[in-house]
């Protein structure tokens, strides 16, 4: 494509994406993805690895603009789905997988794969929870950013979807403390167990937190409720009592109308950030209390270690009477804020189903929602959704994902989400960026843009360290309209290399991947 062509382009693209308010990226191609993963690299932001049912991994290297995808192999343990996502403190990525093993049983332990930068490909793996036939499920994974300890907790089952009363699940814990190359031997750590049937009796939804010193935090939902435990020396120990946290009204196996299957199993998350928040605990559910024609969203939280816990709060802030379902939260630990991804049909009377983000910067006492998906979608009952989304933030900037199905079928979204420091609402975005032509820079390189709003508007280069390294330009524009910036690097002697540029105006800012080629 030459120049005049992709200026067309960008032209003709423009006006779709000024209609939605976060644009919505689609990620790979792959006809059956479901129950998507994603992590962006705290080390490297522009760096983001997502996976997804049943083996599928995508990286992305620009922000989440654009995406490479394969397929994921083990040799050794196979790959079976529920992909977990997560970076280290060096930035290097791992994917955790159930397994489907060639000598062994389905499902019988928790894989982890590492990301080899070099060479774009994973390593084999290792393994953790092998005990004999029994099936390992449901699992998620943390670091600890002061010591690089990952923790992952689980669901055991001793016979899974048995509905012998004799037959227990029980939730599992394990870490390593070499970046994924061995595992501590697995532990139950709930007091009471569930039973095998996948239902609300069943323990399920650990995932795990770490606290400002150390501490792992993990909460499940299953016949007693939510409940809450934690380890205060690395997991060695654990609570001799299950902490109740709330009674989960309606149970975590939650029916919605054309959705195969939906839970509303708790998500744990600490404040690690500066933030006044600090140590503070959070854990985000969903069910349906007011009645099985309205799931809604909640948060609790703990300022004391899980001793005890706030009544919930409703995080979605539409009137009663609609369905908001299979939520996931984090938290960026830049700054404490909250973030939510679920879906949500507060618009509609049918199944037409959007997405929605909400955030909150006061510690969980307020919320913001948003509409962040471009168009509705509407499931089909027979087809599977995958047991949950996910959602990723680091720094203001936030990547949530998701699965929509349209003619019947299955891919999965991402938006791009760049808040602000004070986390004003992007009520209208104030200009469109292109992606530039060509790529890598050279002295013809147009960065080509469209002012929404007269402003001051600026262009900043930042090297991977995420250090401005060039400002291009700063300056006030009094007219709308279309704007070619040409990059010229013999102004600004920029090494060749890989860079990030941002446009910024007013409170809102955008960037793209920048690679810099000597001419």
């Amino acid at each position: 494509m030459n120049l005049t062509k992709a200026l067309l382009f960008s032209l003709l693209a423009m006006p779709a994406l000024l209609q939605a308010q976060y644009q919505n990226i689609k990620i790979g191609n792959y006809t059956d993805a479901n129950e998507p993963s994603i992590f962006i690299n705290p080390k490297n932001p522009l760096e983001i690895m997502a996976g997804s049912n049943l083996n599928y991994w995508y990286y992305s290297e620009d922000g989440g603009y654009t995406w490479q995808a394969s397929e994921l192999v083990s040799p050794s343990y196979g790959v079976w789905g529920d992909p977990v996502i997560i970076a280290d403190t060096s930035g290097e990525f791992y994917y955790f997988h159930l397994s489907n093993p060639a000598v062994g049983n389905w499902i019988d332990r928790i894989v982890c794969q590492k990301y080899d930068k070099t060479t774009g490909q994973w390593n084999n793996g290792t393994y953790m929870g092998l005990s004999g036939t029994k099936a390992q499920d449901k699992h998620w994974a943390v670091v600890d950013p002061q010591t690089n300890t990952i923790y992952v907790t689980w669901t055991q089952f001793d016979d899974y979807g048995s509905s012998d009363p004799g037959c227990q699940s029980n939730i599992r814990f394990s870490k390593s403390t070499d970046a994924g190359q061995s595992w501590s031997e697995a532990v139950i750590i709930n007091q009471v167990s569930g039973n095998c049937i996948d239902s609300d009796e069943t323990t399920e939804g650990a995932v795990p937190a770490v606290g400002p010193n150390g501490e792992v935090y993990v909460s499940w939902s299953g016949p007693e409720g939510i409940v809450f435990d934690r380890s205060l020396d690395g997991g060695q120990t654990w609570l001799d009592e299950d902490i109740p946290v709330d009674p989960h009204i309606g149970g975590w196996d939650i029916n919605i109308p054309g959705i195969m299957r939906s839970n509303g199993m708790p998500v744990t998350v600490c404040d690690l950030s500066p933030s006044p928040h600090n140590g503070t605990i959070y854990i985000n559910f969903a069910d349906q209390r007011n009645g099985s024609d309205d799931t809604d969203i909640w948060l609790t939280k703990s300022t004391d270690q899980g001793n005890s816990w706030s009544e919930p709060v409703r995080v979605n802030d539409d009137p009663p009477g609609k369905h908001q379902f299979f939520t996931w939260m984090t938290i960026d630990q830049t700054n404490g804020y909250l973030y939510f991804v679920f879906y949500d049909r507060r618009a509609y009377s049918d199944n037409q189903t959007d997405v929605y983000l909400a955030w909150s910067g006061d510690g969980g006492e307020t919320f913001t929602n948003v509409k962040i998906s471009e168009s509705p979608f509407v499931p089909t009952q027979n087809i599977f959704f995958g047991d949950y989304n996910n959602i990723s933030a680091h720094n203001n900037m936030v990547r949530p994902i998701w699965t929509r199905m349209d003619d019947g079928v299955r891919s999965i979204y991402t938006a791009i989400v760049d808040m602000t420091v004070g986390m004003e609402q992007q009520a209208s975005i104030p200009f469109s960026i292109t992606q530039n032509y060509p790529n890598p820079f050279n002295s013809s390189t147009i960065i080509s843009y469209k002012i929404q709003e007269a402003g001051q508007v600026s262009l900043i280069v930042y090297d991977q360290m995420g250090r401005m390294v060039a400002q291009l330009f700063n300056q006030k524009w009094h007219d709308r309209g279309k704007y070619e910036f040409v990059f010229q690097n013999e102004l600004y002697k920029l090494k060749a290399g890989v860079y990030a540029f941002e446009l910024q105006a007013g409170s809102y800012s955008s960037h793209r991947k920048m690679l810099i080629a000597n001419d």
